[in-house]
């Protein structure tokens, strides 16, 4: 099963379909990646603050899996933004993966009470030309973020990771990087549990139309819209489901009508505002 890639405006591809390691314990990290490169994923995402960089690492190291097969992304944290703490970071998360580089790195929240996330940008950046991220890119960042960023530095992140599933499109961050050719990851891409989502109609009867479960369903609709999704699960049986969603394509009709369960505003947001991190 191969599963598609799409190009960065780094010049360097990522797999679309990824598995995310946010809050698995760090004693769990390294047999959940194992178990998650057995079943085929190729794509890691982590981050300081989930604290399993080394049981990520400790994986991939275990695994056999040649290192030009693998992408792995992970994240500054708020605290090292400042300064040339980006530096520092990078080189304690690359010695916590047992990697020479990361296929991308990311700021985490641009935390805008600090105003540090334009530094950290042009840290990244650095980084990214000394060869210890091949991409870079942020993560919770809102276009006006986002266009202070390529204001200062002139240059436009590879990704933005947001929040993003049906309740909540996010779709002023989707028109800024549709223009400035940025890619969205999604994070929560099954909205966490917090609400009802596989019990709306829409995805209900696309599951039944298919013969598959509502959150098979739920990320093919974030793989047609074009979105680097990475669902996170400790059990094999559904990472195996969730990775098994290339064997099946929603019509459009399916995909309009769970376009429609956003919220248009903030009510479907399950995580923290990006204005309310600090």
């Amino acid at each position: 099963m191969t599963v598609p890639t799409i190009t960065l405006n780094s010049g360097h591809s990522i797999p679309q379909l990824g598995f995310g390691v946010f809050k698995v314990p760090a004693d769990e990290a390294k047999q959940a990646v194992a178990t998650a490169l057995e079943v085929g994923y190729r794509h890691i995402d982590t981050a300081a603050i989930y604290g399993n960089e080394e049981g990520v690492g400790a994986a991939i190291a275990k695994s056999g899996v040649p290192r030009d097969e693998l992408f792995v992304t992970t994240k500054l944290w708020n605290d090292r933004q400042a300064g040339e703490e980006p530096h520092a970071a990078i080189r304690e998360s690359l010695e916590k993966l047992g990697l020479e580089y990361v296929d991308l790195y990311l700021t985490h929240w641009p935390t805008p009470e600090k105003d540090t996330y334009v530094n950290a940008w042009r840290k990244l950046l650095e980084i990214r030309d000394q060869g210890l991220a091949r991409s870079v890119g942020v993560s919770n960042h809102l276009p006006e973020h986002l266009d202070r960023l390529v204001k200062e530095t002139g240059v436009v992140p590879a990704v933005d990771q947001i929040e993003l599933h049906p309740a909540l499109q996010q779709r002023d961050v989707l028109a800024w990087a549709e223009k400035n050719g940025m890619h969205i990851e999604s994070w929560g891409p099954l909205g966490q549990g917090k609400y009802p989502l596989f019990e709306e109609s829409a995805v209900a009867d696309a599951a039944s139309a298919h013969g598959v479960s509502p959150a098979q369903v739920v990320i093919r609709w974030h793989l047609q819209r074009g979105f680097i999704v990475f669902p996170k699960s400790s059990h094999r049986e559904r990472m195996e489901q969730n990775f098994d969603v290339l064997g099946f394509e929603l019509t459009a009709d399916e995909v309009s009508a769970i376009d429609a369960l956003d919220k248009g505003d903030d009510s479907g947001r399950v995580g923290t505002h990006p204005l309310e991190f600090n």
